[in-house]
């Protein structure tokens, strides 16, 4: 194992980081956040098309830059360090992947390319609040495959009777019907690969498909009010929408949409875990440089052995966090399956429970300050809050990442309970 970072993978963070400094301020955060996209388009332009981060692990055939897992988890350490709001998470770790390992030659030659680009940007709609479940992340039933489980429609895409999206094979092609929230960029992406059960109760079996919002009669969005403003989310409604299947549009095409997603949770952890470990870390900066200059008793706060252990134990708390976010994301890029599913639910419980901590301590440490709208140590907490609320929860990341780990036997219900 070498999981280093290399000079080559170093230039792309501080490309990445030179970029926002410029572009990505407190102030610019705040007005983008606002925007009805949720985000600087005019910033996305430049880290989605000039800098190629929406096609950093995108095939070279394809317009990709045909780097991994490794390149994209250092790119989205650099945006959560600044709280970037842009659709990068979205299109280049959920949709792209998915169009790349389920779509048909046709459907990847289409998509592939203005996706790498950024000219086209992306989500995945599952029913609210079961992104970590569809992923095998938190919910070991949601990783087991079509020919174990006797079908693949997991409890997470709306079951058997009803709930999330159903859908139905018509004259013309496939119709959606049914609803979604908490669908990330879900109001502003211009591709939405929208999970839908279909086949009934009995023979019931879950689909990915292929919808395109703007030119979709009968598909409604609107923009939730989140508690974490710069990272957008939305509610979906698809009312008898036609969509386009995911994979082959044969009815007995063999496609194994739960392992699909199971196999991407090992590459979504380790993103998501970079992205907060990025967070934790300017935070925790911003949190050290407060100490230096705030006085108190007429000497710097940071000089008080109380003030500086803490902040010594943050910065291994980040340290550690960062280690296993890197790991988790070497592990996924060299296909390490096993490793992968072991490590990753690890890596971002690990990286959760650290920006929720270094948040919350930055909040006590800036005193008064550090609560008021104005100052950007709430920002930050609002996102290790959000995030934990929407990828967690953490004992549930343990809890399976032990299971698939071996550590408990497959018929031992303790696993429930681990924290």
């Amino acid at each position: 194992m070498d999981a280093t970072v290399s000079e080559e993978q170093r230039e792309i963070r501080r490309t990445v980081r030179d970029v926002l400094l410029k572009h990505c301020g407190s102030g610019d955060v705040r007005a983008a956040a606002l925007t009805p996209g949720g985000y600087d388009e005019e910033l996305w332009r430049r880290l989605g098309c000039e800098l190629g981060l929406a096609g950093l692990a995108v095939e070279e055939r394809y317009g990709g830059a045909g780097y991994g897992p490794m390149e994209l988890a250092l790119a989205c350490e650099e945006t959560g360090r600044a709280l970037c709001p842009s659709p990068l998470f979205a299109t280049a770790a959920l949709t792209t992947p998915l169009v790349a390992a389920l779509g048909t030659r046709e459907q990847r030659e289409r998509l592939l390319p203005r996706l790498a680009s950024g000219e086209l940007t992306g989500t995945l709609v599952l029913p609210s609040g079961t992104l970590p479940a569809a992923l095998g992340l938190t919910d070991r039933a949601a990783a087991i495959s079509r020919k174990e489980a006797g079908g693949n429609a997991a409890d997470w895409s709306g079951g058997g009777r009803s709930g999330g999206v159903q859908a139905r094979r018509t004259d013309d092609g496939w119709r959606l019907y049914g609803e979604a929230g908490q669908v990330l960029d879900g109001h502003s992406a211009g591709l939405l690969l929208v999970a839908a059960h279909t086949g009934g109760y009995a023979r019931g079996r879950t689909l990915l498909f292929l919808v395109r919002p703007e030119e979709a009669r009968g598909a409604v969005r609107r923009r939730l009010t989140a508690l974490d403003e710069t990272r957008p989310q939305a509610r979906v409604q698809l009312r008898d929408v036609r969509a386009e299947r995911l994979g082959e549009a044969d009815d007995a095409a063999d496609d194994d949409v739960g392992g699909a997603l199971a196999a991407l949770g090992g590459t979504v952890a380790a993103v998501l875990a970079a992205e907060a470990v990025g967070a934790a870390d300017r935070v925790l900066e911003r949190t050290v440089e407060y100490a230096r200059v705030r006085e108190q008793f007429g000497r710097p706060i940071g000089s008080f052995q109380a003030v500086g252990h803490r902040l010594a134990d943050l910065h291994v708390a980040v340290q550690a966090a960062r280690s296993a976010a890197y790991y988790a994301a070497w592990a996924a890029g060299a296909g390490q399956a096993a490793a992968g599913a072991a490590v990753a639910g690890v890596a971002l419980a690990r990286a959760l429970e650290t920006a929720r901590l270094v948040a919350g301590e930055a909040i006590q440490l800036h005193g008064g300050i550090g609560v008021t709208w104005d100052h950007d140590a709430q920002l930050y907490f609002k996102r290790a809050t959000s995030d934990e609320l929407l990828f967690g929860p953490v004992h549930g990341l343990r809890a399976r990442a032990a299971a698939a780990a071996g550590l408990f036997d497959a018929t031992d219900d303790r696993e429930a309970v681990v924290l």
